[in-house]
C-alpha cells in the first residue's frame, strides 16, 4: 500500500503538509531545462483572536472568496484572491464567517469574504407565508438568509419545486448567502 505521497499528498490532506514550503519541479517551456518553483503554504490551525484594526494597519488587505458550503470547510487548501495558497487545518466544526481574520502575517492579513452564488429570493406576502417557507425549507434540512424583505434559500430544484406548489412569489439572483444558524443537510 502507497504511504502519504501514493494518497495525494499535502492537496488531499492540508493539515499535514510535509513543510512550511512545497517545492515542485516543472519544465521551462520556452527552454525545455527543467527549474524549481517554491510555492510557500501558510498552515492556519486557528483563527486569529481579537486582532484590532489598529494592529492590521500598514499590512495589505487579502481575501479569501467563499461560497455558504465552502465556508464549512475547515481542511483544505484555498488561494486568496491575491493568489497566496493557504491551508485551512481548522478545528472540525469551525464555521468562516464573512469578515472574520484568517491569518496575519507580517506584512499582509487575510479577511472572508462572500461570494455571489446562485439562489432563490422569496418575497413572502406577509408573515405567516415568510414562517411557512422557512418551516418548509428547514423540514428539507436546507438553510436559509435574510435579505431585506426577502429570504433567500439555496437554488435547489427541490426548493424550486416546494416554492411553486406553495404558490409564493420567487426569483433565482446572485447574492452573498449568510445563512442563519448551521443547518445540515442528510445527502451530504
Amino acid at each position: 500500500m502507497g504511504g502519504f505521497n501514493g494518497m495525494g499528498g499535502p492537496d488531499m490532506a492540508p493539515h499535514t503538509p510535509p513543510s512550511a514550503s512545497r517545492s515542485s519541479r516543472g519544465l521551462d517551456r520556452s527552454s525545455n531545462h527543467p527549474f524549481t518553483t517554491t510555492e510557500t503554504v501558510v498552515v492556519v490551525t486557528e483563527l486569529p483572536d481579537g486582532v484590532r484594526e489598529a494592529e492590521l494597519a500598514g499590512r495589505v488587505r487579502d481575501t479569501l472568496v467563499l461560497t455558504a458550503e465552502e465556508r464549512r470547510w475547515g481542511r483544505r487548501r484555498v488561494t486568496t484572491t491575491g493568489g497566496r495558497t493557504l491551508a485551512l487545518a481548522l478545528p472540525t466544526g469551525t464555521l468562516l464567517v464573512p469578515g472574520a481574520i484568517v491569518h496575519v502575517g507580517p506584512d499582509w492579513f487575510v479577511v472572508v469574504e462572500c461570494a455571489a452564488e446562485s439562489c432563490l429570493a422569496v418575497t413572502p406576502a406577509s408573515h405567516e407565508e415568510a414562517l411557512r417557507v422557512a418551516f418548509e425549507v428547514g423540514n428539507r434540512h436546507f438553510t436559509l438568509a435574510f435579505d431585506g424583505e426577502r429570504l433567500l434559500v439555496p437554488d435547489d430544484p427541490g426548493l424550486d419545486i416546494m416554492l411553486t406548489r406553495l404558490g409564493v412569489r420567487f426569483e433565482r439572483v446572485r447574492a452573498a448567502f449568510v445563512p442563519i444558524g448551521r443547518g445540515h443537510r442528510h445527502d451530504r
